[in-house]
């Protein structure tokens, strides 16, 4: 199966609309692939917490909508990253606030109607899935403040190479909690996906856990950061194509760049059948 990971770097002085026009640009470069993934917010900006009100939007929304597009384009499969998800409800909240997240009333998580969302495109530009983001980040405020927390793995097959694959999805911060991806294992998952908006301060970790999260799952990983700057915050970049056994196929520096990689879909259970620690899981 090869992959492409789009590690889209951006700063704010760019339009929304301008970056999805050539996030859009980038996808069409990659016509070999089967799989095309972009990093986590890159439309609304991970750090640029204010504008989340204003570039919010449904799953129907202009930017899920030209996504859909690219993908039928390709005829690849795209996890397009993340969106601030809002229910309609939600977005009446954001408009009579003048679109200032600040200014919402606080509510009960369930509440809300704001998610942090990956999705999922066929090659004909159907959504098949999306993943609410159950970690936020933030430790009090950003994230757990505004957004409602995701409360279901997902996982999700796609076709490559003549066979079915079985996809988990996971978000940045979710990275920090090995037990979402042990659920993801035990769901059937053999390949990880993790969009990312995850800051270059600690992008030594972002490298640790998609390793280890790959080596001790059995399970191939796609890590896919943002590069740049914007609010104040530089982007640590370092996105990876990792095999089963934890090993690199591909990475990246801090810069925007597009990786791709072959990866040997039997190779993971090649891993698992020549390595079954797997089957010694006592807890």
């Amino acid at each position: 199966m090869r992959i492409s990971a789009i590690q889209l770097g951006y700063g704010d002085a760019e339009s929304p609309a301008d970056r999805v026009s050539r996030a859009a640009s980038l996808i069409a470069t990659q016509r070999r692939s089967d799989l095309i993934v972009l990093p986590e917010l890159w439309q609304p900006t991970g750090f640029g917490v204010r504008h989340w009100g204003e570039r919010a939007e449904t799953l129907e929304g202009p930017t899920v909508q030209a996504m859909q597009e690219a993908a039928r384009g390709m005829g690849a499969y795209l996890h397009m990253g993340s969106i601030i998800e809002a229910s309609p409800r939600a977005l009446e909240r954001l408009a009579a606030v003048g679109h200032d997240v600040m200014r919402l009333p606080e509510l009960p998580d369930e509440e809300r109607g704001l998610w942090n969302t990956s999705i999922l495109i066929a090659p004909d530009g159907e959504v098949i899935a999306h993943y609410r983001k159950i970690h936020r980040f933030g430790f009090g405020s950003g994230e757990p403040k505004i957004l409602a927390p995701g409360e279901e793995l997902v996982t999700a097959d796609i076709e490559a190479d003549g066979r079915t694959v079985r996809l988990g999805l996971a978000t940045c911060y979710d990275l920090r909690f090995p037990e979402l991806f042990r659920g993801l294992l035990d769901a059937g998952a053999e390949v990880f996906v993790v969009p990312a908006a995850w800051p270059a301060p600690r992008v030594d970790h972002w490298s640790l856990f998609a390793r280890a999260r790959a080596a001790e799952d059995f399970c191939a990983m796609v890590a896919v950061n943002s590069a740049g700057y914007h609010a104040r915050t530089q982007m640590g970049g370092h996105s990876a194509i990792i095999d089963a056994a934890g090993d690199v196929l591909a990475q990246a520096g801090p810069e925007e760049t597009i990786l791709t990689a072959e990866l040997d879909l039997e190779s993971v259970d090649q891993r698992r059948s020549g390595f079954p620690a797997l089957g010694d899981r006592r807890l």
